[in-house]
């Protein structure tokens, strides 16, 4: 990101005794494994807490996406009621805050999910930034437009959208290398036992250590706790950037995200948020069950 995340810009003298040099935070010596379904509610729940932590502590670790494909094999069976999996986004927007809006599996459902995952995929060939970029996309698509991220049109304006190389994208898309690549995602989330999505998985590339895992939906503070634990240090956290600089990063962001990366509460970000609307810096994007915005000023 461009905002200044170095620890030196944002430390102080507690932290100045770690045994890490600062090539360390070059090569960030934390992976994270985050294992997802891209039409899983709860791992949709989760964005506001890893763009916190990439926020936060971005300069500690490395975040890598793994489809675990439990949507797609252990609960196939779901995708024959409708009204359940509507039932089921409902809630879980309800209860976190961020939107799903359930109405996709009565009024436009998606076929065959594993498209989705191979898609992802594919775009991760142009790269890990380009892979998330679009993952992101993928799901807007899905809880926001209640589009059928299964149908390639639908995809491809999701590639679009994500800035990639289109006709590469295509190329890709049931190429063997994304096929391989979904399978290896698939043999991981089996290796390391991941029965449950979202579940995240913290390693010290430091050490030889076993890594930490986190099955489930936690609050932010149990993620930071246990990156603590993975660094076996106090990280200070980094300054965050102004409001329009992170809308600007990202392009489209929730009221839900914004309240939790900066710690504010509904009012306070429905204000800040409407001073960037009346700069017509963002965009207000009404969708079920909340607000998002979109960054629209050109620079």
């Amino acid at each position: 990101m461009r905002w200044n995340q170095p620890e030196l810009t944002c430390s102080n003298k507690t932290d100045t005794s770690s045994k890490y040099s600062y090539i360390d935070f070059v090569q960030k010596p934390v992976e994270i494994y985050v294992f997802i379904d891209p039409l899983c509610p709860e791992c949709w729940s989760l964005e506001p807490y890893l763009k916190k932590l990439h926020v936060e502590y971005g300069r500690f670790f490395t975040l890598q996406p793994i489809l675990s494909g439990h949507l797609n094999t252990l609960n196939r069976d779901i995708f024959d009621k409708p009204r359940r999996l509507k039932e089921i986004w409902e809630k879980t927007s309800s209860r976190t805050g961020m939107p799903c809006n359930g109405d996709i599996w009565i009024d436009n459902p998606i076929s065959s999910p594993w498209i989705a995952s191979l898609a992802i995929k594919a775009a991760e060939l142009q790269g890990k930034k380009a892979g998330k970029t679009f993952l992101r996309k993928v799901q807007e698509s899905a809880f926001l437009k209640k589009q059928d991220i299964s149908d390639e049109s639908v995809l491809l304006e999701c590639a679009k959208n994500a800035r990639l190389d289109i006709r590469e994208f295509q190329d890709d898309l049931y190429s063997q290398s994304a096929k391989k690549a979904f399978q290896s995602d698939l043999k991981l989330t089996q290796e390391m036992e991941v029965d449950y999505i979202p579940t995240i998985v913290f390693f010290n590339q430091k050490t030889e250590e076993q890594g930490i895992k986190i099955s489930g939906l936690y609050p932010y503070d149990i993620y930071v706790q246990v990156l603590k634990q993975i660094l076996q240090r106090e990280p200070v956290p980094s300054c965050k950037p102004p409001l329009k600089q992170f809308v600007r990063y990202y392009q489209v962001v929730g009221t839900k995200e914004v309240s939790v990366v900066y710690d504010w509460g509904a009012a306070k970000t429905e204000r800040e948020l409407k001073k960037l609307k009346l700069q017509q810096t963002i965009e207000k994007i009404p969708v079920k069950h909340g607000t998002f915005w979109k960054y629209i000023a050109s620079e």
